[in-house]
């Protein structure tokens, strides 16, 4: 295996100026201007070959289980600008703009309802196993409302440091708590926002290093998926709950909250985590954002 994965390694799109320029586009115009703006966009990454329009190409037909025409693509890359536009209303705490719709969010309520001592005074901390599928800032919008506890994120931050920073600058008070992958005091952070209460983010659909992984089938081939969160969950022994944050066009998302089942048996968790991911790839294909060779 590699000693880094690929999709480390791909250079942050954007100057700083650009970014910012985004956002305050975003705030004063309004999002029906910038719609209009992301098609532009969206017409140059269709045109320019890039690694996005490679790992688009290979991923569709799998999802969609025909061949990908190009309005598809169009869609995908029109799914995923929609989604990096919307997370600024929603840093900015503009959740009223968007109808989001809860799909099994008492499961987060009755995993928390066991409590375990301290905590917040709201209950125990639940592991939230998402995807690099559809939107994680409307699902940590959805779950704070939910749940009403902190929402750390366990992330790969060194390739997307700048739009990190300037998102971040937004409303410092909505800013997402990281929890920095490759660090060796990571899970450390992770059992310490557990205990305190916290709802803890993770995204098992990619790795970083040479981590163990195991090959599952997913969307008609083998495909690698670290061990090591699933591990960390059977050892610290909180519940596992499955989410996704699916944009369903217009202003409309589905936040998805499945449980995982017994986090202690760490190969089923992990076959159920792939299953639910495929179902809901194949239910809202567009929503996928895992642009490098997955399958590699």
């Amino acid at each position: 295996m590699q000693d880094r994965a690929k999709w480390t390694q791909q250079r942050e799109r954007g100057s700083v100026w650009a970014i910012r320029v985004a956002v305050w586009l975003a705030l004063h115009a309004g999002r029906a201007v910038l719609r209009v703006l992301l098609v532009p966009v969206c017409a140059y990454f269709m045109l320019v070959p890039s690694p996005w329009q490679r790992a688009s190409r290979d991923y569709l037909p799998r999802a969609l289980g025909r061949k990908a025409r190009f309005s598809d693509g169009w869609r995908h890359c029109q799914c995923f600008a929609q989604c990096l536009l919307d997370r600024i209303y929603l840093l900015h705490g503009q959740r009223a703009r968007f109808d989001v719709r809860l799909v099994g969010g008492p499961v987060i309520d009755r995993m928390r309802g066991d409590g375990l001592g301290d905590g917040l005074g709201a209950g125990k901390g639940v592991l939230l196993f998402g995807a690099h599928l559809g939107s994680f800032e409307v699902t940590r919008a959805a779950g704070h409302a939910t749940a009403c506890a902190p929402i750390s994120l366990v992330m790969y931050e060194d390739n997307a440091k700048k739009t990190g920073a300037v998102l971040g600058a937004i409303n410092p008070a909505l800013q997402l708590e990281i929890i920095s992958l490759g660090r060796p005091q990571a899970m450390l952070a992770v059992r310490d926002r557990l205990m305190d209460g916290h709802l803890v983010g993770v995204l098992p659909d990619r790795s970083i290093s040479d981590e163990r992984r195991v090959r599952i089938d997913f969307l008609g081939a083998p495909a690698w998926f670290p061990e090591g969160p699933f591990r960390m969950a059977s050892l610290l022994g909180y519940p596992v709950v499955f989410m996704l944050g699916l944009y369903r066009g217009g202003r409309r998302y589905d936040v998805v909250f499945e449980d995982l089942g017994d986090p202690s048996d760490v190969q089923a968790t992990m076959r159920r985590y792939v299953a639910l991911l495929e179902r809901y790839c194949r239910e809202a294909p567009y929503n996928w954002f895992n642009f490098y060779d997955f399958w590699a």
